[in-house]
């Protein structure tokens, strides 16, 4: 017998799919709202057992929760609690050997009782490895078997036909968030923390990255003696390519700097440039920075002296290198 075909649904306007996004957007900020009233003790309990924990924290979840699971540990990872994510399936096909008594689980099922997370609590015990549980029913099985418990639970998905995980996913998500945070702050964790966390990203090269590792050094740095005459020093700059020239002593200590935009109010003077001294045109005293200063804090200075390249002297006040905005936008400071 063939199946009866199902009516077509019915056509709906743009207002109203805008509204069953704007309804669906309500009932999960509604979700997470909820959420901050019924935080209390066991939230402060559980941030300690994170803290407290000698190993790693091991997120499990299945399905979409699992997913969920997989964000919270990479959330945690990031921000200095080491973690990571077991599929409880696959748990109890061999990946357990993952988990040691170190270890501290968080377990994330929004009935609480989930079979392939349920498996997994014997074992746990035997090992004698914490759990932690979000669940969205604080009488299940998950909820009581667990040292501690979060409530995350919500009066209803944004599924129109309250069936598909939305809201209590999101709200599985804000509760590993604030887990994370209040976990950051009690770690005394840092933004050069998160950097070393995110080498790659464009935070780690603001604050991972020093001067030395982006400035001309050696033979690429413009440098000329004080008696050098400006020709000699736009000679030099053209050269290095820096639009600019440092004025060194015998001893290489720097005197001051000859730019562009010096080069300019020279020619105003009508100067000679086969005659002129440097030392009668540079810049001094001039702006400069350390090789251990963060190539971020580089940029800060251009900006705030309205100038677009630096010298690079070592504490004895030594020219040991040379840097424009051009190589801080390469490097992804700027």
């Amino acid at each position: 017998m063939a199946t009866p075909a199902q009516p077509a649904p019915a056509p709906l306007s743009d207002a109203e799919l805008v509204q069953l996004g704007r309804t669906a957007l309500s009932i999960e900020a509604d979700a997470v709202t909820s959420l901050a009233a019924r935080l209390g003790p066991d939230f402060a309990r559980a941030c300690r057992a994170c803290l407290g924990c000698r190993g790693r924290v091991v997120v499990i979840g299945m399905g979409k929760s699992g997913h969920i699971g997989n964000k919270i540990a990479a959330t945690l990872a990031s921000t200095g609690t080491p973690a990571f994510f077991v599929h409880p399936a696959e748990a109890v096909h061999g990946d357990l050997g993952m988990i040691t008594r170190d270890d501290l689980v968080i377990a994330l099922s929004n009935s609480g009782e989930t079979s392939e997370v349920l498996a997994l609590i014997p074992l746990l015990r035997r090992l004698g490895v914490p759990m932690v549980a979000l669940t969205g029913n604080p009488a299940s099985t998950l909820a009581r078997a667990a040292e501690v418990h979060l409530d995350v639970s919500v009066p209803a998905e944004a599924c129109p036909l309250n069936l598909a995980p939305t809201a209590s996913t999101t709200a599985t998500l804000a509760m590993g968030d604030a887990l994370a945070v209040a976990l950051l702050r009690l770690r005394g964790f840092t933004e050069e923390d998160f950097a070393r966390s995110h080498p790659g990203g464009a935070l780690g090269r603001r604050l991972l990255l020093h001067v030395e590792d982006v400035m001309h050094a050696g033979a690429d740095v413009p440098r000329v003696g004080p008696q050098a005459t400006v020709s000699a020093g736009l000679l030099e700059m053209s050269r290095k390519g820096l639009g600019m020239t440092s004025i060194v002593d015998a001893d290489g200590r720097l005197l001051g700097v000859f730019t562009d935009g010096d080069l300019r109010r020279a020619l105003d003077r009508r100067i000679d440039v086969h005659e002129t001294p440097m030392s009668a045109v540079m810049t001094t005293p001039c702006r400069s920075i350390g090789p251990r200063e963060l190539a971020v804090d580089a940029v800060l200075v251009m900006e705030k002296q309205r100038i677009t390249a630096l010298v690079v002297v070592d504490a004895a006040g030594t020219v040991v290198g040379a840097l424009n905005v051009h190589d801080l936008l390469r490097a992804g400071v700027m």
